[in-house]
Parts: C-alpha cells; sequence; structure tokens
C-alpha cells in the first residue's frame, strides 16, 4: 500500500518546485518517496510497506516501454498472472513488475485480470495517454480533477482541495447522500473533483476524457450442487483463501473482533490458517470494543468466548468511557484538515486509542468484518428468492416459500406477495423519498433538488434479464461501495483496512450459488453457520442478530450540539439544514423521545467538517 500523486500540464509546463514540496508533504506516510518528472508530468509516490516482496520495489515504476506506473494496493493473484504473461519475472518480482507485465501483454484488457484490492495509474508519454483505475470493490481510493490546462489525480483528497488554484463549490448530491444512505462513489464533496469508479478505468487522451467498465459480475454464472455439504465445503474454500490474502504481511496484523458472526469468523479462520503455517503472517492480534454502561450492548460475553478459545486476550476499548472523556470535535487552531465529513473519527478518543494499538503492536493491516451482514444473509429478508421463483413462473414452489417465509416471519402471505410484486414495479416517486420524511430539519429546496441521492438511489427489479436475486446481489454491493467510498484513509498512523468478505471470489461463488442456501425460513446466515462448524465456537454460531445500542449516542448529541453553537456557526449549513427545526429535533433526543439519531449524528458531523474545511481554506490562502 502507499499512496500516489500526479499532475499533468497539457501545455507541457513542469510543475514548480514549491507545488511537488506542498504534494509531497501532504501524502507523506513517513518513509522514502518517489518521483518521477516528463514533458510536464510530476508523479509522486510515498511508500507505506505491508509484505516484504513491496520493500524491493520502487515506484513510480518505469516500464521497460517508457510507461511509468504506480500502483497502490494488493495483488492477490500474482502466481496466476506470471503464469500467464509467460515472461522472464521470477517469483520473487514486485507487483508493481508483474502489473507491468500484465500490461505489456494486454493492455488495459489487462485490469480485469488483477484480483485485489487496487487502484494504479498508467502514463504513456509515447501516446501522450494517461488511465486511472480502480479494483471492481472499490475498497483503494483514487481521486482525480480536470482542469483547461491539466488533470490531477491523489490517492487522497487533501492536494486536490488545498492546492487548488480555483474557488471550490460543494457537491450538494454527496451532502445529501451523506445525510442518508452515503454518497454515489464516483462524487466527491467537491464540484469538479471526482473519484474514479469502482470496476472502471478513465482515459486521458488527445484533449479527450473516456471512461470504461472493464469486468463486472457475470449474471450467467451458476453454481449447483446436489449436497449442502457440497456448498459448505465450497465455501469454506473461498473464505479461507479470502481471509488468507488478506492476512498476509510481514508485521502483525490487527483484527476488529466484536463478538458477531462476521468478525468472529474472520479470527477464527486466520487463526486455523496461522496453525497450520499457510497464512505469511507474523502474528494475529485483535481489538474489541465494550460498553458496560450501555443496557443493550452484549458484546463483551461472546468476544471473550473467542478470546478463550485462542488463549489470547485482545486490546478492549471501553465506549462508554472514551466517550465520557472525547473532547469536542470543533475546529481548533491546530486541527487537521478534514476532507470529508467522516473524517472528524480521526479526532475521537476511540480513534486515538486504535491509533495506540497500531503504534504499539506495530500493526499495518486492519481486518475488518464489513460487508459480511450484507453479502451473507445477515437479514433475512426472504423477497429476492420470491422474486426468483415470480420471474421464473414457479408457482408451485413460490406459494410454499410463502406460506413458509409467512410462518416464520410474522407476515401473511398476502403482505408478502405484495412486498415482492412493489419490487418489479418503478421505486417511489423521485419527489417524495421515504428518507427524506425522516429528516424533517432538511431545506425543502435541497431536498427537492438531491432527492434522488436522499431516497438512496433506488432501482426497479427487472422482470426480464438476470435473476432477480442477482440484481439485489448487485444492489447491495453497490451500497457498500458507496459506504467504502466515505471511509477516510488511515494515515496517522498509517494503516491498511481489509475486508475479507469483499473478495472478488468470494462474492462470485455468493452471487452465483441458490439463494436459499444463503438465508432459509427461520435460518438467517445459514450456509456460514452450516459450513463453520467446528471452526467457530457454537455460542456465536447460534447467536441470535447483535443488539445495537442507542442510549449513549442519543445522550451526547445535545452536548455536541450545544458546543457548536456557542461560537458561529458555518456559514454554509444553513444552506442544507433548517436551524431551528434541527434544534428543536436534538432537543427531543436529550428529552428522551425517539428521534432519527444516524441522521443527527450526521448532520452534526456535517456542521463541523463545514468550519474545518472553511477554516482549512482560509489558511491554505494565508
Amino acid at each position: 500500500m502507499g499512496l500516489q500523486f500526479g499532475k499533468w500540464n497539457f501545455d507541457g509546463a513542469p510543475a514548480s518546485a514549491e507545488y511537488v514540496a506542498a504534494v509531497s508533504r501532504m501524502i507523506s506516510c513517513g518513509e522514502p518517496d518517489g518521483s518521477h518528472s516528463d514533458g510536464g508530468v510530476a508523479i509522486l509516490y510515498s511508500d507505506f510497506h505491508t509484505t516484504s516482496k513491496s520493500r524491493h520495489e520502487k515506484q513510480p515504476h518505469v516500464c521497460a516501454s517508457g510507461s511509468v506506473i504506480t500502483w497502490t494496493g494488493r495483488l492477490d493473484n500474482r502466481a496466476e498472472i506470471l503464469e500467464q504473461t509467460k515472461g522472464s519475472l521470477s517469483n520473487a518480482c514486485s507487483n508493481v513488475a508483474v502489473v507491468e507485465a500484465a500490461y505489456e501483454q494486454w493492455d488495459t484488457n489487462c485490469l480485469g485480470k488483477l484480483i485485489g484490492d487496487w487502484a494504479l495509474s498508467i502514463w504513456n508519454p509515447k501516446e501522450r495517454s494517461l488511465v486511472l483505475a480502480k479494483d471492481p470493490i472499490g475498497t483503494v481510493p483514487l481521486y482525480y480533477a480536470v482542469e483547461t490546462t491539466a488533470v490531477t489525480w491523489s490517492s487522497i483528497l487533501d492536494p486536490l482541495v488545498l492546492l487548488r488554484e480555483r474557488s471550490l463549490e460543494l457537491n450538494e448530491e454527496y451532502v445529501a447522500g451523506w445525510l442518508s444512505y452515503f454518497p454515489a462513489p464516483h462524487i466527491t464533496p467537491y464540484v469538479g473533483i471526482h473519484s474514479v469508479p469502482p470496476s472502471h478505468f478513465i482515459r486521458f487522451r488527445c484533449g479527450r476524457q473516456s471512461t470504461s467498465q472493464f469486468w463486472d459480475f457475470d449474471p450467467r454464472k451458476r453454481i449447483t450442487y446436489r449436497q449442502d455439504a457440497e456448498y459448505e465445503e465450497h465455501f469454506r474454500t473461498v473464505f479461507s483463501h479470502a481471509v488468507r490474502r488478506r492476512l498476509r504481511s510481514d508485521r502483525p496484523t490487527l483484527a476488529e473482533l466484536s463478538g458477531g458472526l462476521d468478525s468472529s469468523s474472520i479470527v477464527c479462520m486466520a487463526d486455523r490458517l496461522i496453525a497450520t503455517g499457510v497464512a505469511e503472517v507474523p502474528r494475529l492480534d485483535t481489538i474489541s470494543y465494550y460498553d458496560d454502561s450501555e443496557p443493550h450492548w452484549d458484546e463483551r460475553p461472546y468476544f471473550t468466548v473467542v478470546e478463550q478459545l485462542r488463549g489470547v486476550t485482545g486490546l478492549h476499548i471501553d465506549i462508554g468511557a472514551a466517550r465520557g472523556n472525547e473532547p469536542t470535535r470543533l475546529q481548533d487552531q491546530n486541527a487537521d484538515f478534514w476532507a470529508t465529513p467522516s473524517c472528524q473519527v480521526r479526532q475521537t478518543e476511540i480513534s486515538r486509542q486504535l491509533a495506540a494499538c497500531l503504534v504499539s503492536n506495530g500493526n499495518r493491516v486492519l481486518l475488518s468484518g464489513i460487508g459480511g451482514d450484507e453479502v451473507m444473509g445477515g437479514v433475512p429478508v426472504p423477497v429476492p428468492e420470491l422474486e426468483n421463483l415470480l420471474a421464473t413462473g414457479r408457482f408451485r414452489a413460490l406459494v410454499y416459500q410463502l406460506q413458509a417465509w409467512a410462518r416464520t416471519n410474522g407476515k401473511t402471505c398476502f403482505q408478502l406477495l405484495v412486498e415482492t410484486i412493489r419490487a418489479f414495479l418503478p421505486p417511489c416517486r423521485p419527489g417524495s423519498p421515504s428518507r427524506v420524511k425522516h429528516i424533517p430539519w432538511l431545506r425543502s429546496g435541497f431536498s427537492r433538488r438531491n432527492r434522488f441521492a436522499l431516497a438512496g438511489y433506488p432501482k426497479r427489479t427487472k422482470l426480464l434479464g438476470p435473476l432477480p436475486s442477482f440484481q439485489e446481489n448487485l444492489a447491495t454491493l453497490d451500497a457498500l461501495r458507496r459506504q467504502l467510498a466515505c471511509t477516510p484513509l488511515q494515515i496517522a498512523p498509517p494503516c491498511e483496512r481489509r475486508y475479507p468478505y469483499l473478495d472478488r471470489d468470494l462474492l462470485e461463488f455468493v452471487f452465483a450459488i441458490p439463494r436459499e442456501q444463503i438465508i432459509r425460513p427461520g435460518e438467517r446466515r445459514s450456509l456460514m453457520r452450516r459450513a463453520l462448524v467446528g471452526i467457530v465456537p457454537a455460542g456465536i454460531l447460534n447467536r441470535r442478530r447483535k443488539a445495537f445500542a442507542a442510549r449513549s449516542p442519543m445522550m451526547g448529541v445535545a452536548g455536541e450540539w450545544q458546543a457548536l453553537t456557542r461560537t458561529a456557526l458555518p456559514n454554509t449549513l444553513d444552506r442544507f439544514v433548517d436551524i431551528e427545526e434541527f434544534t428543536k429535533t436534538v432537543d427531543s433526543a436529550r428529552r428522551g423521545y425517539e428521534v432519527p439519531i444516524v441522521a443527527i449524528r450526521r448532520t452534526l458531523a456535517l456542521a463541523s467538517w463545514l468550519r474545518n474545511i472553511e477554516h482549512s481554506i482560509e489558511q491554505a490562502r494565508d
């Protein structure tokens, strides 16, 4: 992993030394940086090594053909690529050298063959062209801005925002998405600054820009077996590969352990791989969060079970105590620039304790269970399976499944059938998305202009074409891509987040098997629970859906809002929020009334972020 930056001045003028020095300071990970300049192009790379192989590579990487590659991320199928390219590279070569071999042989057709979490740029001086690309899931950020005279790209937003010559304009769609279901993954908070879409590459050549999709999941792919045991064995194989790929590090890896099925499965599978000697990692540490003051937070007994199984106690962070000691997140003279509203998490006490853990353990990789709940049937919704039966004309099976799900879901067959049919109809009228009704403090004009983002970018399930369950899977993945696009990079100290449940091979398997393998009436996460018997403790496999704490956040929002209003609110907040209406809602939360707590907290984060960027831009101008 590392951070990359580049700027191409179309007129061939070199970037100034002051500009390059400013960028270098912003993207530095504390390790030696590399640079390349040629004909109006300046490319910088800041190393952040997580494997022994990465320590032998130098980027920007100049190919034998003269092209310059900067690669950020992880390549999981390097052995296969080496075999297919039939070149003279040895197994000891760096990942970027493997990417060079693939690009020289297949051009941009190589992108779909690169499995892993990655983002790359390729500058071709002979053709005077630039390619920016990102893997199909989109876990590694890559942003770009196109001006009349130049194109600039970067792993982080900071240089694109703070060193931009023209004034910034906030992207309303991004703000709307942040306040509801997360914004689209190709946009940023700033007009004119974009994010490379997952599974796409953008080519700049001869003053033209084109965007192309290089890979997608195949709706025709089907995996069918005769017995459940065969599905279970296949799942164990792809899941172990997904975890093993993300364990690869020459330093101890840290894993989040909440006590839920997702994180516990990752830790238990990782321990099994380490015990058999197939995992390339010296040690696995864990970090867990708890709050004994919260009556509905029941995590501690469950992650303790996993710790007892592995014989190692991880780091425990008391959420309640951390919230009580957490300083206000208001802008001060020494605060860092927050590129997005989600960057404010860096200022919390919980984030500081996590950073201290990374430093003390020497961790550079953090494993996360994000995606497991959504992909593996954490929410037992029968509609996709019922849609399949309806679309394929299997009406007898549809009646049987309606009855089975009605017995376990507390709904009538008619209610389930209506929900199934409704999925094929156009989404609710965009002018009144359901989410807007639950954010009463938003300005009406702002809501009207951004109704599609506020509704979560709804799509209608198509009756013809791919199976409805496949369409639902892609919609779920799109939602996860939006969430990942809002996750800030951990830079101080640097840390690479990895997501085993978002492994491409694992997702291809899950998308290709029958829906009834994932969940069944009365059996959420059916396949996971069956396949991981003997690997994950029975108490975790049989655990009901986790309880979620809501009292503590509700108690804290009033104090945060009071701290914000003690000084001048950001000038632009009133553009999106009716301040008076929001104050009433916060007061209702303080008095214990039921309120949309997630939307409140995101509005508070928005207010803090707006103050931060106003102050940061003023400082940059000075």
